[in-house]
């Protein structure tokens, strides 16, 4: 049975996690603080906790601020950060202070539910976007420009994308077979760091590319 601490400032998704977590038969108690500091007066009171769920966003203390300070109160706990930041520095960060596991917030509660109860037994759970930043960090990188900056062909399909084309009426935009903008897709998916058509349009929309 796990005792789960949540801490989070969102009211209403602090309180579905909750009352999900509250409802499953693996879980005994379901403490949750809206801050760092406040569940930090919890387990100075004597409350006990197995799992954490812990934001990075948070009033006062960030949670990257407070993982060692939690950890500090319970070292045998584990920690699993709950956010809605995937960028590379936070979760190296989250890591190297002692985060045990890292999901985004659009992970489904399912999914929560599947990470608390794995690194409850020893073991360590990613959201798979973030799982593929660690290990894209880890991979061998070869410092050519190639490897950083979009091609021309590349700037041009990624426009596509953005302007809501298919892959077929980018090809036939670009006299090119619907296969070569498949692979163009591939290589701008790992020079960007992400996984999907929409994350690539957000980098764009935002003036990341």
């Amino acid at each position: 049975m796990i005792n789960l601490g949540i801490i989070e400032d969102e009211k209403m998704f602090r309180e579905s996690l909750e009352q999900f977590f509250g409802t499953q038969p693996e879980f005994q108690q379901v403490q949750s603080a809206g801050s760092v500091e406040e569940f930090l007066e919890l387990l100075e009171g004597g409350l006990e906790v197995d799992v954490m769920l812990l934001d990075i966003g948070l009033p006062g203390l960030s949670g990257l601020e407070g993982i060692r300070l939690l950890k500090g109160k319970r070292p045998n706990a584990d920690i699993i950060m709950l956010t809605s930041y995937d960028d590379s520095d936070r979760i190296f960060k989250a890591l190297c202070a002692g985060a045990d596991s890292y999901l985004v917030k659009r992970s489904s509660i399912h999914s929560v539910k599947e990470a608390i109860l794995t690194v409850h037994q020893g073991g360590s759970y990613m959201s798979p976007s973030i799982a593929r930043k660690v290990i894209d960090h880890f991979s061998p990188k070869r410092d050519t420009d190639e490897d950083q900056i979009l091609t021309g062909r590349q700037e041009q399909i990624v426009q596509g994308l953005v302007d809501g084309l298919s892959y077929k009426l980018i090809a036939d935009k670009y006299l090119i077979s619907v296969e070569t903008v498949r692979d163009h897709i591939k290589k701008i998916y790992r020079k960007l760091q992400v996984n999907s058509k929409a994350e690539v349009i957000r980098k764009r929309m935002d003036g990341e590319i």
